[in-house]
């Protein structure tokens, strides 16, 4: 049964992932490598959101800038 599916990748292949990555680093190294994977995800979202956040304030400005000349 494929329960899972993300992009076509199955939960069969989750797992076999999962077992590989765990003989590559072991039990003790996998934790700390999906924590700095957590933080640089959270990373790269804070910096999506804040670029986003100065495009749409650099917007507002012009809007009404034209707004005023009217």
């Amino acid at each position: 049964m494929e329960l899972l599916l993300i992009g076509g990748i199955g939960t069969t292949e989750i797992i076999l992932i999962v077992l590989v990555l765990l003989l590559m680093f072991g039990g003790k190294k996998l934790p700390e490598l999906m924590r700095g994977a957590g933080r640089g995800i959270r990373e790269f979202k804070d910096a999506v959101n804040t670029a986003t956040t100065d495009i749409e304030d650099d917007k507002k400005p012009a809007a009404k800038k034209e707004e005023k000349a009217e």
